[in-house]
């Protein structure tokens, strides 16, 4: 549900460093489906349970990371007016014609002060899923593969300049804090959300711009969690930390990483977020607790590794 004209995180684009490994986790470990490639080698995949063509767009290149995080808008006017706003904000903006990403629209791109490129769009081809709009069965079997991701859910990012990304994201864009971390008077991590989740986006202040933590796609439940868990096992993937609880979100998580080092969740389970609550606050002495809430002690990869 829109409060601001922004709809929702509408895709990702990953660099890998091999299509082939990347491939096999993204589609077979982590379940997403392969719907479309360019005549650049990107290659696109979505969720069993999204609609549109893709959210997941992976571009094989010389090191990991995030290229950039793409947010949908209800409409070409919303899309007009917030170019706009981010214009006179002060962003660096590109306007990225319909096509150069397959069954994508227009796009807005932008940077932000913690030095990540994000972009806007209104249109994107419907690409819908296996069970239909008529009548649909909840799941079909032959769309469940590996962890079962049903989408594309958020991105965690690391910059330096965070009060200035979340002034872009909230007073320009329209999203609100629904969680904040506090160290005394420094604010060092922000949850931002664009409709009724706990976050669509969240930053963490750090020394460098243009950090990538990690890419977040939600399963229906705790046991999806643990059966992640389990996959991860038999593949011998490289494990992070979980499964385990966040105290920040309320989310069920397990972490990995991709064969490039990029790093994945899967998670079940958040609250529901209302446009008139206000931020909930974590201090740094419960960090702790915030972050893996059930035992209560910080994961120096977890806070360290980006790409």
């Amino acid at each position: 549900m829109s409060m601001t004209g922004v709809l929702r995180p509408g895709h990702v684009q990953i660099r890998v460093m091999d299509m082939g490994e990347a491939l096999t986790h993204y589609k077979e470990r982590l379940g997403l489906q392969e719907t479309d490639r360019d005549a650049s080698g990107r290659v696109y995949l979505k969720g069993w349970d999204e609609r549109d063509w893709f959210s997941v767009v992976l571009r094989e290149a010389d090191e990991p990371g995030m290229d950039f995080m793409a947010f949908k808008v209800d409409s070409v006017d919303t899309l007009r007016r917030l170019e706009g706003r981010v214009r006179e904000f002060g962003c660096n903006v590109e306007t990225i014609p319909a096509g150069e990403l397959n069954h994508c629209g227009e796009r807005v791109r932008f940077d932000s002060p913690t030095g990540h490129t994000f972009e806007l769009y209104a249109e994107k081809d419907y690409k819908g899923t296996q069970m239909g709009l008529l009548n649909p069965d909840p799941w079909h079997e032959e769309c469940l593969k590996g962890m079962q991701a049903q989408r594309f859910d958020h991105c965690l990012l690391y910059g330096d300049d965070l009060d200035g990304t979340i002034k872009l994201f909230t007073e320009v864009l329209g999203f609100k804090e629904a969680e904040q971390v506090y160290d005394g008077d420094l604010q060092i991590g922000t949850f931002l959300t664009c409709g009724m989740k706990a976050h669509d986006l969240a930053v963490i202040r750090h020394t460098e711009k243009n950090k990538f933590h990690h890419a977040s796609f939600l399963l229906g439940s705790w046991e999806d969690v643990l059966r992640a868990a389990d996959i991860i096992g038999r593949y011998k993937m490289s494990l992070d930390i979980g499964p385990t609880r966040h105290g920040i979100t309320r989310g069920r998580t397990i972490y990995f990483f991709d064969p490039s080092g990029n790093r994945n969740e899967v998670f079940a389970g958040d609250y529901t977020y209302y446009p008139d609550y206000e931020p909930i606050t974590w201090t740094a002495d419960e960090l702790g607790g915030a972050i893996f809430y059930h035992n209560q002690t910080l994961n120096e990869r977890f806070l360290t590794v980006v790409t």
